[in-house]
């Protein structure tokens, strides 16, 4: 039925129902009160009319989705009759002269139950004619994990919307208060999480949707494991708060990933702190349109600096990070550079015409192996870029300089480790010199979904039907995601005093093989469909990254997760003279990792 048709339906009901409703009330009272004569009815029934469909307008009835009638239509509804009884009411006694209050009472009873019952009537004749022709028997028999706001509104959703194609069948809760509890239709809690295995037996599910978006990483990997059945896909409800402000539809399931599997509760970060050091400041960030550089950008936003210098040597990159940021139209002004931070020249231009607050340095090479055959790469970006950059925000008295740094500068036995912590240590040595910048770095293992991480890599080897290339079935690495990375990097500028390399506590190793092994599940996949290879160890790796012994790290934390690293500190003279030699020798592998390696200065 077309929308015309619906409103010029509505409105003959509505007629029929207010017309006939005044001599309906009469008859009521006719055995106790004879006083209204049948020209007074009519009167009043015409006066009701009007003035209904008056209300009726300002209330906005005819053009609401009455299939979808909740609590906020019915409302509508009591006032519009509330508002054209009263104005009927008030109208009777200035042309009668009398009251007609019992009349009005029934009469408005009589309305809120015919017009409120002919809308409600609608959404029933939609859900149990329309509906069906969208079969239970197809839809997918589905397990809500969750009973609050969330799981309430998931399950009404799937029964309003056949495109679902989701049949919910059941829901557990932890909250013993909420157990044999009926939700929307007839939908029962019938356990806790611990009871999803035996639900999904029992009603034969084929589907789990997980409806508390505020769960731990801990708690989701829990649920996801007891979930885990062969032929059942697990999704993920959209964040409650997104779904009310309107931000996101509440039926915008997504597939639990392996990022939500690995990734680790969120660090809070000092909001006031950081605000006091970027709100209408300059910010500077190099390699701002890599992983990590583009998320210091989008963390950075939030903290309304005046301006964001999107410094980066690829223009696509950058061209895509500045078309993101300024489809935001949050004030800020964002400029692209297109610059190398090997080119000394152009970057102390950079910082003469910007004059940046606060540096977060992402440029970088980070492919472990690419650096293993380029050495000389290694030492131009790695080192000689961030001595240029470091060099410049000193130079221009910028307040904070963050350099991000890779837990393969511990102990490092590649280029691309060595050449990093060669860049801590000009940083640190930069900073017993610098009086007006403080100057730091930040440590991170690996991250969740960058450019070149094993995950796009597994995705695409998933896609296109296998196998997965694992190097070794021991390697083992340390997970985070790419906002907690950043928040890292930019919660480390904020408490920074100077000199410090900061280690995150990373959390438990995982075993790659485990971790291709889960994405083939998470793909639908058995692991007898995609085979798992097992390639040989790459030119420069370790099977198992290190992290900071006791010895080498404070052991109070500065911040929730963050740790003060007991790091080698040299004099920027003996760090510029080292550099010196690398440019000039082919060995720079044996010079890197000598240099690296040898007897300390001095620890912090």
């Amino acid at each position: 039925m077309g929308a015309k048709e619906r409103y010029i339906l509505l409105l003959i009901i509505d007629s029929l129902i207010v017309t006939f409703s005044v001599f309906f009330g009469y008859y009521i009272l006719a055995p106790f009160f004879l006083q209204y004569t049948i020209p007074v009815l009519i009167t009043t029934s015409i006066i009701l009319l009007i003035s209904h469909h008056v209300f009726a307008y300002v209330f906005n009835l005819y053009h609401r989705a009455w299939e979808y009638a909740s609590v906020r239509e019915l409302m509508s509804i009591a006032q519009a009759v509330t508002a054209s009884i009263i104005a009927t009411y008030i109208l009777n006694i200035l042309l009668f002269q009398t009251t007609f209050t019992r009349l009005m009472i029934i009469t408005w009873m009589m309305h809120l139950i015919l017009i409120g019952g002919s809308r409600l009537s609608w959404r029933v004749a939609r859900h149990h004619l329309i509906g069906k022709q969208s079969s239970d028997q197809e839809k997918l028999r589905t397990l809500v994990v969750g009973a609050g706001k969330g799981g309430s509104i998931l399950i009404k959703q799937m029964l309003d919307t056949p495109a679902m194609n989701m049949l919910p069948v059941v829901a557990v809760d932890d909250d013993t208060t909420k157990q044999r509890m009926e939700l929307a239709g007839g939908v029962k809690v019938e356990g806790t999480r611990e009871d999803i295995e035996k639900l999904i037996r029992k009603y034969d599910i084929r589907k789990v949707v997980i409806a508390i978006p505020s769960l731990s990483k801990t708690e989701l990997n829990q649920i996801y494991e007891l979930a885990n059945h062969e032929n059942i896909e697990v999704m993920i409800m959209p964040n409650i708060d997104d779904v009310m402000s309107g931000r996101v539809e509440v039926n915008a399931l997504k597939k639990v990933e392996v990022e939500d599997l690995l990734g680790r509760e969120p660090v809070e970060l000092d909001a006031a702190g950081i605000e006091d050091q970027v709100r209408d400041r300059t910010i500077l960030v190099t390699g701002a349109g890599g992983s990590i550089g583009s998320e210091i950008v989008r963390q950075i936003t939030k903290f309304q600096p005046r301006e964001i210098v999107l410094l980066g040597h690829g223009e696509n990159s950058i061209y895509t990070i500045l078309e993101e940021m300024t489809g935001l139209n949050n004030n800020i002004k964002y400029i692209p550079i297109i610059a190398d931070v090997q080119d000394r020249e152009r970057i102390f231009e950079v910082f003469k015409t910007y004059k940046p607050n606060v540096v977060y340095h992402a440029a970088a090479h980070k492919h472990v192996p690419l650096m293993e055959y380029n050495p000389k790469e290694a030492v131009k970006n790695n080192i000689k870029g961030t001595k240029n950059t470091a060099e410049a925000a000193c130079e221009f008295k910028a307040e904070k300089f963050v350099l991000i740094s890779t837990d393969k500068a511990v102990n490092p036995p590649n280029v691309m480790g060595a050449s990093k912590r060669v860049a801590e240590m000009v940083v640190q040595g930069l900073n017993q010199d610098c009086k007006e910048t403080t100057l730091v770095a930040v440590r991170f293992g690996n991250v969740l979904g960058s450019r070149g991480s094993v995950i796009p890599k597994f995705r695409k080897q998933i896609e296109a039907g296998g196998p997965i290339t694992v190097t070794d079935e021991r390697m083992t690495r340390y997970f985070m995601t790419i906002p907690e990375a950043s928040r890292l990097v930019i919660q480390a500028g904020a408490i920074a005093e100077g000199g410090e390399v900061f280690v995150l506590d990373m959390g438990e190793p995982v075993k790659i093989v485990d971790l291709a092994r889960n994405m083939i599940k998470l793909s639908g996949y058995k692991e007898d469909e995609i085979e798992i290879k097992f390639s040989g160890v790459r030119p420069g790796e370790k099977l198992f990254e290190e992290l900071l012994s006791e010895d080498e790290i404070h052991p109070n934390q500065v911040y929730t997760k963050i740790y003060r690293g007991k790091t080698v500190s040299y004099p920027i003279f003996e760090i510029e003279k080292t550099i010196n030699q690398l440019e000039n020798k082919d060995n720079i592998k044996e010079l890197l990792l000598d240099f690296v390696n040898q007897k300390e200065y001095t620890k912090n």
